[in-house]
Formats: C-alpha cells, structure tokens, sequence
C-alpha cells in the first residue's frame, strides 16, 4: 500500500472520528443543554402535573371516553388510542369504504351524544396525520358543551367560558388555528388545574 494511500485512509479516519464527536456528541449535549436550561418545560416533554402527580403531555392526546368529559380527535394508532409508539394516520382515501363506515359510526356516536340538528365539526370525526393530535378546534369543544352540562349539571355558560379561557391563538397572529388541549381543559373542568393563558 503506497504512503499516499494510507495518509488518505487516515485523513478519512480522523475525519470520521472528528465529525463522530462534533455531530454525534458534542452537538446534541449542547442543545439538550440549551434547551433544559432556555425551555425547561418543552425540553422535558411539555408535562402536565397537579399535586406532584404528572397527568400527562400537552404534546399528546388522551382517550377520553366518559360523557362527562371534552373528548379528543380520533386516534388511528394501533393497538390503542394515542400510541406515541405508533404514531400514524389511517392512510385511507375519501372513498375507502372501510373509512366511510368508520367515519359514518364516529357521526352516528357523536350525534347520540349531541343535539340532533347540530353540526359536527370535522375534528370530531377524523383522526390527524399523526393520531396523536391533543388540541381539538374551539368548534368542537363547544359542540359538546351540552352533553357534558347534562352529565354534570353544570350550566353551559360555565362551560364556554373554560373554553374560552383555554383557547390558544395563533402563533405570532398568523401560524396555525385557535385550538383548545382537550387534556387541560379537562383538568380544568375538574378543577385540577386554572384555565391557561392564551
């Protein structure tokens, strides 16, 4: 093997070995770094916590199932609902007809649990790209507003104004939708928790 040949393999080694420990090591200790110290509570998962107990993520949805509670956008991960493992969309098309006869039995739960005449907003019926969406439009938290007063015989001005106080704007005024965290604004609703700011 000719000397020009090795000072080359040993460039490329020591290369390698270099860019191993700046982009494999030393970058991410750096931004782990930044982030815990700038971003504490994103850096750490975005937890919800009462009372020393961690009650979940803001960053992903919960199954909630009881009549007394707002409940999420459907999750298409398998094998249950909101599996960060298995974090995917349905895949299916608008004319797959095992996802109209899902989407068909997802109208007909809600309508049961809703007046009859109101309009189901889209999120109530169709999972996200991610099946781990945990916000839900203002729409949607208010279409239910009436069935969860019935459940707790609360008034249904008492639950538009959690909603309301829920609310997240925009980000900068112009990025993304208004969107309410079904899992906060469950909290609040059992008192666990004071509405977030918007």
């Amino acid at each position: 093997m000719s000397v020009e040949i090795q000072k080359q393999i040993k460039s490329a080694f020591l290369l390698f070995v270099a860019m191993t420990l700046l982009t494999g090591i030393i970058y991410p200790l750096v931004v782990t770094g930044l982030a815990k110290l700038l971003f504490p509570w994103q850096a750490n998962g975005s937890l919800i916590e009462h009372g020393g107990q961690k009650l979940g993520s803001a960053l992903i949805g919960q199954a909630f199932s009881d009549p007394k509670y707002f409940w999420g956008r459907p999750s298409a991960t398998s094998p249950f609902p909101y599996n960060a493992t298995a974090s995917s969309g349905s895949n299916s098309g608008l004319t797959n007809p095992e996802y109209l006869t899902l989407v068909k039995s997802r109208i007909t739960h809600l309508s049961q649990n809703s007046s009859p005449t109101a309009l189901i907003p889209l999120d109530l019926i169709t999972a996200s790209a991610s099946g781990l969406d945990p916000d839900i439009s203002p729409e949607a938290a208010r279409f239910q507003v009436a069935r969860i007063a019935q459940e707790r015989g609360l008034p249904e001005a008492s639950l538009n104004l959690m909603i309301e106080k829920a609310i997240k704007l925009r980000a900068y005024e112009i990025l993304g939708d208004p969107r309410v965290n079904v899992l906060q604004l469950n909290l609040i609703l059992d008192n666990r928790i004071t509405g977030t700011s918007k």
